[in-house]
């Protein structure tokens, strides 16, 4: 464990505690449980994302304290403190949905902000939804100080005639109460079962996903990411990051040793093997970013040509998280992935060990499961995320095609400038079979701050019309949302992009095979077009997303806002 008295585990909080003149400073820590030995230990923070704003992240707060009791135990002093968590699910559809992804830089911003004035030796942050993930690692990233992640942990599901559900269930529900497949009384039954408690939505959601992928990415201690959110699995996972931060200092083990671009890859091999959200794309770009790592939406598709989909999860798919718990979790998914060399199993992580070295001793799934397929016998044989490219998408886009919907899809344009006007033109009925949905000005800059399209694409899915419409968007998706779906349309239709001008029955094709998104319009049509457009006002003139605006990338490079 880390020696007390060292200062080479204490670089930071020994400029805040130590010496005659930062007396004023440890009067102000006794207030807050400091005792004099206190002083002469590393000090770690532990940043939660504790609050009662969403089951997510109501548990968390118990979380925090498990590990800081690993900290103390390890012989550390640890200090809890707390940022900011939004719902996904709460304000999916609504105007406040504007501040989802903006969310993910103010908690960025504010673990950094925390942890580097008040002079913290290491960290271990706990986030437990989709925004607040990525955000965690923004943060440790920028830090650079030992560090480990917690996830914290998947929701049960619920129950409704012997069928589980979950958030998204209810999204669904929605759609199917317009077409009338059920009555007021159901879609009520199923919005009060949905959610029984604790934890992150439960299928490979965003959040389960980005869990994943950190884990993979080496920055999570083994089945971090696998673990029911209220189970003692989870509280010694808590204890035992902890502990390991403790570990990290002693032997000078940072994020930027970890995270490294082979750690990367394998974040995203693993995502594609689970079938994860679109989202994963944007926030794995934007964590890069962050650990100066040059990765870009052409390594997706250089990985995604070599990775199948394996893992039969929900939305796409039939399971959800919990029931991948109960047979292992991710572990012995990676050690499928790197005995047949898709994995770097040379990547330190956070236990002090290689990758390969993690894995040595994890044991095969059972014989019976059919939630992850054989490398033999994939779900799809290659990346279910796939790059476009084309004169609507000159920077990219980013579709979600587990082959299910098909892998080409042509047709008739019905144009909305703001998902709300998607949304009621699906629930009235007045799309059809071979529309193409278009929702523009929903981008980084243009919304601002990217919406999630859910209640728009579960309500073509409970309208049964998943594999006759599609949508596109320079918006995003939920992890939730399945179907012919595109997003992180770049250049967004508010810079200027070619989605700005697309009218009521132009023809579009979307490509998976080709990966090309066509404006069936000709190149002198839409110069033409172009040449009249003029850009919207902005939306918002004052306050955070006004800020967030100006100072927004494009999607195609994670939507950053410290470039």
């Amino acid at each position: 464990m880390a020696n007390s008295g060292d200062k080479s585990t204490r670089a930071f909080s020994s400029l805040v505690v130590d010496g005659m003149e930062r007396a004023p400073s440890r009067a102000m820590l006794h207030a807050v449980g400091f005792n004099n030995e206190d002083f002469k230990k590393p000090q770690i923070g532990i940043a939660s994302t504790w609050s009662m704003v969403t089951p997510c992240n109501m548990h968390i707060n118990k979380l925090a304290d498990e590990a800081a009791k690993g900290v103390d135990q390890a012989d550390g002093k640890a200090v809890i403190f707390n940022t900011i968590t939004i719902s996904d699910g709460i304000s999916m559809g609504t105007e406040g949905m504007k501040y989802s992804l903006v969310s993910r830089e103010v908690i960025a911003d504010s673990i950094e902000t925390v942890v580097g004035c008040q002079g913290f030796d290491g960290v271990v942050a706990i986030g437990g939804c989709d925004k607040n993930m990525p955000g965690c690692m923004i943060a440790i990233s920028r830090l650079n100080r030992p560090a480990v992640f917690v996830y914290g942990g998947t929701i049960m599901p619920g129950c409704h005639k012997d069928k589980k559900l979950d958030v998204v269930s209810v999204f669904e529900a929605v759609g199917a109460r317009a077409n009338n497949k059920i009555d007021d009384e159901e879609l009520a039954q199923i919005e009060a079962k949905a959610i029984p408690g604790a934890g992150s939505c439960g299928g490979m959601y965003t959040a389960n996903t980005m869990a994943s992928a950190i884990e993979a990415l080496g920055m999570s201690l083994p089945n971090s990411s696998a673990q029911n959110a209220i189970s003692e699995e989870k509280r010694l996972d808590c204890e035992r990051a902890g502990a390991a931060v403790l570990e990290l200092l002693k032997h000078d083990i940072k994020p930027s040793d970890i995270m490294t671009k082979p750690a990367f890859e394998n974040a995203i091999t693993v995502v594609i093997a689970l079938g994860g959200s679109t989202n994963a794309v944007l926030h794995l770009l934007a964590m890069a970013n962050a650990a100066k790592v040059d990765l870009t939406l052409d390594d997706f598709t250089r990985i995604g040509a070599r990775v199948p989909m394996l893992a039969d999860l929900k939305p796409s798919g039939k399971y959800q998280m919990s029931e991948l718990v109960a047979i292992g979790g991710i572990q012995p998914l990676m050690k499928i992935l790197l005995e047949k060399g898709l994995l770097h199993g040379d990547c330190l992580t956070v236990t002090g060990k290689t990758l390969a070295e993690n894995l040595a001793d994890v044991k095969p799934y059972p014989v019976e499961q059919d939630i992850i397929h054989a490398l033999d016998n994939p779900i799809k044989k290659d990346s279910h995320l796939v790059v476009l490219y084309g004169n609507l998408a000159a920077e990219g886009a980013v579709a979600k095609i587990t082959g299910k919907e098909g892998l080409v899809f042509t047709g008739t344009a019905k144009v909305f400038d703001a998902e709300e006007q998607a949304l009621q033109s699906i629930l009235n009925g007045d799309i059809v079979k071979g529309d193409v949905i278009v929702v523009r000005y929903e981008g980084p800059q243009g919304g601002p701050g990217m919406r999630e399209m859910l209640s728009p694409t579960a309500a073509i899915m409970g309208k049964g019309l998943g594999k006759e419409v599609a949508l596109i968007t320079d918006g995003r998706f939920s992890g939730g949302t399945h179907g012919f779906v595109v997003g992180h349309i770049s250049p967004e239709a508010y810079s200027g992009g070619a989605l700005a001008i697309v009218k009521n029955g132009d023809k579009i094709t979307i490509d998976a095979e080709t990966k090309q998104l066509t404006l069936h319009v000709s190149d002198d049509e839409i110069a033409q077009r172009l040449s009249t457009w003029k850009q919207p006002q902005p939306r918002y003139t004052r306050g955070v997303l006004a800020k967030y605006a100006k100072l927004v990338s494009s999607a195609s490079k994670g939507a950053v806002t410290d470039n």
